[in-house]
């Protein structure tokens, strides 16, 4: 006899087109993944001079950056609860409106600063589109189909990592920088049509209840910490008051927030989590290897761009193998960690993160194109083989009606550490590059010297307007960047051996075998 199908939970007409409904989700979230991986390889055309680009300077083009990571990681928590109060249709179609409108003004941008603000406003719609995407995803599957539905999700990341680059750069070789943007604004339009007609709204019938002081407390801190940061870089002086102030102001603002979430009763980051070690490394583990990521990412495209000579489509190409190996490698950690254990695991991963680190550390002008490849594929694989076990390590650390929770601050952790990555490592860039160029501006005038040496793009174009004169300041320049590119790498490597060390000491090891009763037990309890 065999036992009886429980009731759905889900409407019948919701269920025929749920898996259009996912492709519909993953259009949404592709966009706002996409936008990113595209801008890594505009920063340099970005950087150039008027009317090729904005002329933007180095802390500009990291602001232009972080303003959308820093708005995006505050705002995701109150945006996952506003979409349980107001309901999730509601907030994935504003979400997704507001960022195609951010995507249109940042396409027209006049001046660097427009740029930053209209990036902002980008962050707004996307930290609104990506929670909506997982709880409506999460309430148009059954719960056995879910694990199979969060799998595609998650590899539209994977896709957006690997076409991003691709597109940016095929863009670029065609039509103006702001072409990056603007790509965005008819996707946005299909996007909107098809949620519209597809997507069930929902709610969250006990929502949880918003935290507005803790929101703006941990931006405000952030915000002045990453801009100190940046700013020191700029003025290769981290001993300046203003810049010494900012990051004070910006750490005792973070100190604040952490208190006062600690005493409210609706915490929008709930700091007990932290109690928990594992949680604690886990946690750590995928910021500081986003940290190392994202400062790679932003001196690796103007080494193969400016130093190199490829074109913004074959830079994106370039990286392709980095997308590449965590596509092959993401779905199939979870056998290694069975086999391995997760401290084996994303330990090993950490360690081969810090040895590609350290090949950068070696690259020249003239080192083999084929050596970058394999760096970048290893790179790639390390990261899968972080990722995949923290996020189960996550998961697990907590209890099951915490799940969303986790997510949301594993978002967040991957946000802010990819944010003071950049600040940080980009800042130790500009500081080791105009330490190094600075005495070969002699020949320039006093008013043109400043501007030079804020980073190669400048340095060059300015060697451009000088044309034969100018010729003298290319090969310095080159050098200078390269010394700083191999500086800043090393910096890297000391981040991810210290999240090498944290994981190897924290994280759990190989979980024992459970007996063939007890897996068939889980098997039935998953199935119910």
């Amino acid at each position: 006899m065999t036992s009886p199908v429980p009731a759905s939970r889900i409407p019948e007409a919701v269920h025929r087109r749920r898996w259009a409904i996912l492709g519909v989700l993953m259009l949404a979230l592709l966009i706002v993944v996409l936008d990113n991986s595209i801008l890594n390889v505009a920063i340099k055309t970005i950087a150039t001079p008027a009317p090729t680009g904005l002329g933007a300077t180095q802390s500009e083009i990291e602001w232009a950056i972080n303003s959308y990571t820093l708005v995006f990681a505050g705002l995701l928590f109150t945006a996952g609860l506003v979409g349980d109060r107001i309901g999730r249709k509601k907030v994935l179609l504003g979400g997704t409106l507001v960022f195609g409108i951010g995507s249109a003004l940042a396409a027209e941008s006049g001046s660097p600063n427009q740029l930053i603000a209209y990036r902002a406003v980008m962050a707004l719609g996307a930290a609104f589109v990506m929670p909506a995407t997982l709880a409506v995803l999460m309430n148009v599957f059954e719960r056995h189909e879910q694990p199979k539905a969060i799998g595609i999700w998650a590899g539209g990341v994977g896709l957006a990592i690997a076409i991003g680059p691709i597109t940016g750069g095929a863009l670029l070789d065609h039509f103006w920088w702001g072409s990056v943007f603007l790509i965005n604004v008819p996707i946005v339009i299909v996007a909107l049509i098809l949620m519209a007609w597809l997507v069930p709204d929902s709610r969250d019938p006990k929502p949880g209840r918003l935290d507005p002081i803790g929101v703006v407390l941990s931006v405000v801190g952030l915000v002045l910490l990453v801009y100190g940061i940046i700013k020191g870089g700029e003025l290769a002086d981290f001993t300046d008051p203003k810049v010494l102030a900012t990051i004070i102001a910006g750490v005792v603002v973070l100190a604040v927030f952490v208190a006062f979430e600690k005493r409210t009763k609706h915490p929008s980051l709930d700091v007990t989590y932290f109690k928990n070690k594992v949680f604690s490394a886990a946690m750590s583990a995928i910021a500081l290897v986003f940290f190392a990521l994202m400062g790679v990412t932003f001196f690796g495209v103007f080494y193969t761009q400016s130093v190199r000579g490829y074109s913004p489509l074959e830079s994106g190409l370039l990286m392709l193998p980095l997308a590449v190996a965590q596509l092959l490698f993401a779905p199939r950690a979870r056998l290694v960690v069975d086999r391995f254990g997760n401290r084996a695991t994303t330990t090993g991963g950490l360690l081969l993160i810090a040895a590609t680190l350290a090949a950068f550390a070696g690259f020249e002008a003239d080192t083999p194109i084929w050596l970058l490849e394999v760096v970048f594929f290893l790179m790639g694989t390390g990261m899968a083989h972080i990722m995949t076990p923290t996020s189960v390590v996550i998961m697990q650390a907590l209890p099951r009606e915490k799940a969303g929770s986790a997510s949301a601050l594993s978002n967040t952790f991957r946000q802010v550490g990819g944010a003071l990555g950049i600040a940080v490592l980009g800042s130790v860039l500009a500081t080791s590059y105009r330490n190094g160029i600075e005495g070969k501006l002699g020949a320039l005038p006093p008013n043109l010297r400043d501007t030079a040496g804020e980073s190669i793009e400048a340095t060059l174009g300015i060697a451009e307007k000088l044309g034969p004169r100018g010729e003298a300041l290319v090969t310095p320049a080159h050098d200078a960047f390269l010394h700083a590119m191999h500086v800043t790498a090393l910096c890297g490597t000391g981040v991810a051996l210290v999240g090498a060390v944290v994981t190897a000491l924290f994280l759990p090891g190989r979980t024992p075998a459970a007996p063939q009763g007890e897996k068939e037990q889980e098997r039935v309890a998953a199935l119910d």
